[in-house]
């Protein structure tokens, strides 16, 4: 711990010199033998806890291998997104021109994510996204130098479908707020679920973030279909479970969602979330060593439980270690080093995964449901679910 206290410290050291302008051209290059990552994550706001999340799991990754990279030691640098879209390339451009930075670890937020993928594209820097699901940064504008560690919005309700008509819910209504995500996780039901031989009564939709279910939950109950299924997040998906439930809806007619619906809202939710099923590529509950070994270590680190966002955190510095470990900590080989990430199987916490050739995993889908606070996996909803990568040329 004395080690990674001291590399925490000197990195907020060079922190403080740049950003106060003192970073002389000296410094630079006496440092320049040290791999440089930038973490451009929301450390403020309503996603601080998931930028926390995700660098603790990416410092896990690399505190495996001694603190370094393909046998290099390490300079941190970071920024807080803020969840700002607006700022988004100018919080990019500072990591990639004023701090130099080797990789860029970022973000949670799509919009945000679409400032720094300008960035990427423009500048070559490797781009490692942690969480940001936005189906064109690894469709129409994927490029060889930006890998997403986590999911495509469309990727957990592309398992939904077939666990739905399997349980006998052929007729159901979708509901979501009406923006990018909600979008392109309809994309991903619509697709599985009418191919399963299911069909989708009606859309509804409202604005985001307004969380004034009722009107709609009425008409859910007057439409009477077999299932609901939806996409929701964070503090508006806790509201929309509890209005479910008081509306008596959860008696009557079964709620699903893509996994993002119960994620770290259960305690919130209370009792209200009890029976909701969900499809999502990781789940606390998993029960293999690889997923029992992590949450002891991460725990034991941190004091903190890990969730979702530690492990895209921890597969993202897992893959940078596949890659730096193969070029031997040449990141300048960029050939070799995309090339090594391409090919790599991420023994992680979620199960082994792989790369897609647009750069977006091939993972395992989980079929949840909440009991007592928990989300219980009670099966594989789909194996090997992977993005359509539509639009993307990268050979």
């Amino acid at each position: 711990m004395t080690t990674r206290r001291l590399v925490l410290t000197r990195s907020a050291a060079v922190i403080g010199a740049a950003s106060s302008g003192l970073l002389l051209p000296s410094i630079v290059r006496a440092q320049s033998d040290k791999v440089r990552v930038g973490f451009m994550l929301p450390y403020t706001g309503t996603f601080a806890q998931l930028g926390v999340a995700i660098e603790n799991g990416f410092r896990m990754a690399i505190n495996e291998q001694g603190g370094k990279l393909g046998g290099r030691e390490i300079e941190f640098f970071k920024v807080d997104d803020e969840s700002n879209p607006a700022k988004g390339i100018e919080n990019a451009q500072r990591l990639v021109q004023r701090d130099k930075v080797d990789v860029l670890v970022g973000t949670v937020h799509s919009g945000v994510q679409m400032g720094i993928h300008k960035v990427a594209r423009e500048s070559g820097v490797l781009n490692l996204i942690p969480n940001a699901g936005v189906h064109i940064a690894t469709r129409a504008q994927c490029a060889p130098n930006v890998f997403r560690t986590s999911f495509s919005n469309s990727q957990p309700t592309l398992a939904l479908g077939k666990a739905m008509v399997d349980r006998g819910h052929k007729k159901a209504v979708w509901i979501t707020w009406n923006y990018a995500a909600g979008d392109e996780a309809f994309e991903g039901f619509e697709q599985s679920y009418t191919a399963a031989g299911g069909t989708i009564v009606k859309k509804l939709g409202l604005p985001f973030p307004n969380v004034e279910f009722q009107a709609l939950l009425t008409e859910i109950a007057s439409l009477k279909p077999d299932a609901v299924a939806c996409f929701f997040a964070g503090g508006g998906a806790a509201k929309f479970l509890k209005d479910y439930a008081a509306a008596g809806l959860n008696k009557s007619i079964q709620l699903y969602g893509s996994g993002f619906l119960t994620e770290g809202v259960l305690d919130a939710a209370g009792d209200a979330a009890n029976g909701v099923l969900t499809t999502m590529h990781y789940s606390d509950s998993l029960d293999t060593p690889a997923n029992k070994k992590f949450r002891l270590e991460y725990a034991k680190t941190f004091k903190l439980q890990p969730d979702v966002y530690a492990v895209q955190g921890y597969d993202t510095g897992l893959l940078m270690v596949k890659g730096a470990n193969a070029v031997k900590g040449d990141l300048a080989n960029k050939k070799a080093l995309y090339a090594a990430m391409e090919g790599a199987t991420i023994d992680s916490p979620r199960g082994k995964w792989t790369m897609s050739k647009s750069h977006n995993p091939v993972q395992d889908m989980y079929l949840r449901k909440v009991e007592n606070k928990e989300n219980k996996v009670i099966g594989i909803a789909q194996k090997a679910v992977a993005d359509s990568g539509a639009g993307c040329k990268l050979s």
